[in-house]
């Protein structure tokens, strides 16, 4: 009888164990603290149990092993049990390491979840870049151009040439007699009259000269008036024994003879007063005297104007008639076939900023030098005041008629090539096409072309030498500094351009890199 009363209590504890165990878990893992609930709970379910025998029945013992120990219970009836037949102690002690592996699962499973939103991020991350340097690289294999379109040609041609001013006379004077200067009386810018002293030059040696051509002059006189005498006596005697016909001749001869040595001294000695008049060095003309070379006691050679000695003879002093200039400039062969009668020009002046001067065209040597092609030009412009001197360089301006009918493009938009002068097309697929094209007048920064452009035509402004037929390009705006001239803008919206390409256009423009 006492074998049924055992094991009835066993079977009943064994089966509510389970039951305890899902209850703490399920407590565990919604974070409540079950202790009185759990001591409260289960302890008519301990004492029962554990009365009954104090360990887990036979037939369950094996089956039910590790919930009894997860409920606190224990075979020998020693920790597990209060002395009393409850649980409460037991189950209390089992309940907080539940909860703390509740805890770390939970944990453990928010570090996975943010392992993996951080490996999500990353490559997400790293897609875009790759996307970012595919666009970046994909606009940076299409040439950047900028277009323009040809433009007709000015109603007037604008020339700008330096120049040289001269003055409308310039005399160099040398001086004619050997000696030393004894004295000057004009200086640097001093202004002359024609025939004003400018200095004196003590020449002893031709005084000499004089004196003794003077002396040889009276001797010829004296013997051409005996040779006269003679001849005459002779002539008296023709035609009587006295005297034969021929000494009457030799007397007659003889005095012509000494008559023209007379000239000859009178020759020679008008000769030493026209030197002795060079002791006087004057002024040729009406002037400015721009160089004075000498000085008191300077010792001066004669012969300083001849052709063949006044490269190694320095003037004494040089006299320049400023009233009016002389302006010198070389025409290009272009410009050549409008230098004629009633070509007019504006000088403009270092010195004179603001200021400019009228110019009519003299003469030209109608003729060009080999080197350069281009021809000397002879202006003259009036100088009442002589405020422009002789030897200043001026930019000498010239407005011509030009002929709006020719299309004009600038300089850089040519490409050289061995097949000829060529332009970069862009047609409609943004593709370049090599224009052939003939060139005309060159107008400075611009050209003019004759043959091979149409007005609509969209050309490279500044195309690289390694242009080709063909090639894809991307057509953007211009950027401040290297825009084209508004006379040669395009009729083309630029395409989009990338993120970067629009990063780079700020940047150049001053503002990116500061955004």
């Amino acid at each position: 009888m006492t074998a049924p009363q055992h094991d009835a209590p066993a079977v009943d504890a064994g089966a509510r164990l389970p039951a305890v165990a899902r209850q703490d878990a399920a407590r565990a893992d919604t974070g409540q603290d079950d202790t009185g609930a759990a001591d409260t709970g289960m302890a008519n379910t301990g004492a029962a149990g554990v009365a009954a025998s104090g360990a887990p029945p036979p037939d369950t013992a094996h089956g039910h092993d590790a919930v009894w120990k997860q409920a606190g219970g224990n075979h020998d009836g020693g920790p597990g049990q209060d002395g009393k037949g409850r649980g409460g102690s037991g189950r209390g002690t089992a309940g907080a390491p539940r909860r703390g592996k509740a805890r770390r699962w939970l944990l453990a499973g928010v570090a996975v979840l943010a392992v993996a939103g951080l490996v999500a991020w990353g490559i997400t991350d790293r897609r875009q870049h790759i996307d970012s340097l595919q666009d970046t690289a994909d606009a940076e294999r299409i040439p950047q151009v900028q277009v323009i379109s040809p433009s007709k040609g000015p109603p007037t041609r604008k020339l700008d040439l330096p120049g040289s001013i001269s003055a409308w006379y310039t005399a160099p004077i040398y001086a004619q007699v050997t000696g030393y200067v004894q004295k000057w009386y004009k200086d640097y810018g001093a202004p002359v009259k024609s025939g004003e002293l400018l200095a004196t030059i003590d020449a002893p040696g031709l005084d000499q000269q004089l004196a003794a051509a003077q002396a040889e002059l009276g001797v010829a006189q004296t013997r051409s008036n005996l040779a006269a005498v003679t001849a005459r006596r002779y002539k008296a005697l023709a035609g009587t024994q006295a005297v034969a016909q021929q000494d009457i001749d030799v007397q007659v001869a003889g005095a012509a003879a000494a008559q023209s040595q007379v000239a000859a001294a009178q020759a020679n000695v008008a000769r030493y007063q026209a030197l002795e008049g060079f002791k006087r060095i004057v002024a040729p003309f009406d002037g400015v005297v721009t160089s004075r070379n000498t000085d008191i006691g300077n010792y001066v050679n004669a012969g300083g104007g001849d052709a063949g000695e006044s490269s190694s003879k320095a003037a004494l002093f040089t006299v320049s008639d400023i009233h009016k200039m002389r302006v010198f400039v070389s025409v290009p062969q272009d410009y050549s076939s409008v230098l004629k009668a009633g070509l007019t020009a504006s000088l403009t002046l270092p010195q004179f900023p603001g200021k400019s001067f009228k110019a009519d065209f003299e003469t030209s040597a109608q003729s060009f030098n080999a080197q350069s092609r281009t021809v000397v030009t002879e202006l003259t412009v009036p100088n009442p005041d002589h405020s422009i001197w002789p030897g200043t360089y001026t930019d000498v301006h010239f407005e011509v008629a030009g002929n709006p009918d020719v299309l004009i493009v600038p300089e850089q938009s040519l490409l050289f090539r061995a097949q000829g002068m060529q332009v970069a097309l862009v047609g409609p697929d943004s593709k370049v096409h090599l224009q052939d094209v003939k060139l005309g007048l060159n107008l400075g920064q611009n050209v003019q072309v004759v043959d091979g452009l149409k007005p609509d035509d969209r050309l490279i402004n500044d195309p690289s030498a390694g242009e080709m037929e063909g090639q894809l390009v991307h057509i953007v705006a211009g950027e401040p500094g290297i825009a084209p001239a508004p006379q040669f803008q395009a009729d083309a919206k630029p395409k989009p351009v990338s993120p970067a390409q629009q990063l780079r256009i700020e940047a150049a423009r001053g503002g990116g890199a500061e955004q």
